[in-house]
């Protein structure tokens, strides 16, 4: 059981810049190896098969990365140096598919010109419209 008080939106969003800049290195060595394998850039107009294989490959990557780390240690990279943990709604380790849905909530949260996040910050609950939606929290960690 982890305990915590809530993390705020500005150590969530940190921690969300440091998770960006990983994955965005992880995603340009899927780009160079899905270019290497088929030999030429791959774009919308091009193949159809191709575009949609990319494309589903970097979702997948983004998130196996978000819910392998939360399952594995309850925190992404970014979310460990901001000393920031998952948890649920009764402070424990979140579930394979609690942290599966809240990926797909955070997604839609933050697709539409971040409006599901902004609508977050104004109600009275700490921030966290994904989290809300699937019974979890983020929390600080003391240390």
């Amino acid at each position: 059981m982890t305990s915590g008080t809530s993390a705020g939106f500005g150590r969530r969003f940190a921690a969300l810049i440091y998770d960006s800049l990983l994955l965005a290195a992880l995603l340009l060595a899927y780009t160079a190896v899905m270019v290497a394998i088929r030999g030429s850039a791959i774009t919308a107009g091009g193949s159809s098969s191709w575009w949609l294989l990319y494309r589903g490959g970097e979702l997948a990557i983004v998130a196996v990365y978000y819910v392998a780390n939360w399952l594995l240690s309850g925190a992404t990279l970014g979310m460990r140096a901001w000393h920031l943990r998952l948890v649920s709604d009764t402070g424990k380790r979140v579930k394979p598919l609690t942290a599966l849905w809240r990926c797909v909530c955070g997604f839609l949260a933050w697709s539409p010109a971040a409006l599901g996040v902004l609508l977050a910050l104004r109600r009275p609950r700490p921030p966290g419209a994904a989290g809300s939606a699937v019974g979890t929290r983020v929390v600080h960690l003391a240390g």
